[in-house]
């Protein structure tokens, strides 16, 4: 937002130079407006184009997936912010921060689903950083299945 902020701004003033040269008994302000008006019109017109793609879409990744393990997150962070962080790296489905069931607090891990190729990504990035004044710890997840047949073995 601010980005877009400031290249209208820049746009309105390069605006006002050339309407200034072009009628230099125009009042500044005016020459100043109206390039901003200019732009501000160029720049809305230039949003609304569709972006080939986005990873913030609300639909579901459909393709190869792979659940991480996040350990040592800080108790007080949501499910957005790690969603956020971790849709740097590619397409998350979801976020899911363990609770303790009597008390409801966070227990400082929690479970990530998203694309393969950026769960590979985001777990080279993100295990041993720093979050929050928190150090993460980013592994795959394993899976109940196998931990059932562990204990059965």
């Amino acid at each position: 937002m601010q980005k877009s902020f400031l290249i209208v701004l820049a746009v309105a003033i390069i605006g006002a130079l050339a309407i200034f040269q072009i009628a230099p008994d125009l009042n500044g302000a005016i020459a100043f407006f109206t390039g901003a008006i200019i732009a501000s019109v160029i720049f809305s017109l230039q949003s609304k184009t569709p972006a080939s793609t986005t990873t913030n879409s609300n639909e579901p990744y459909s393709g190869p997936t792979m659940t991480l393990y996040v350990g040592n997150l800080p108790y007080r962070v949501h499910e957005g912010e790690v969603k956020a962080l971790f849709g740097e790296y590619g397409p998350v489905n979801s976020v899911r921060l363990v609770r303790d069931r009597k008390t409801g607090r966070r227990k400082g891990f929690g479970f990530i689903e998203m694309s393969e190729a950026g769960a590979k990504k985001a777990m080279t990035k993100l295990n041993e950083f720093d979050f929050q004044e928190r150090t993460l710890k980013v592994r795959e997840a394993k899976s109940q299945d196998s931990d059932k047949s562990d204990s059965n073995a």
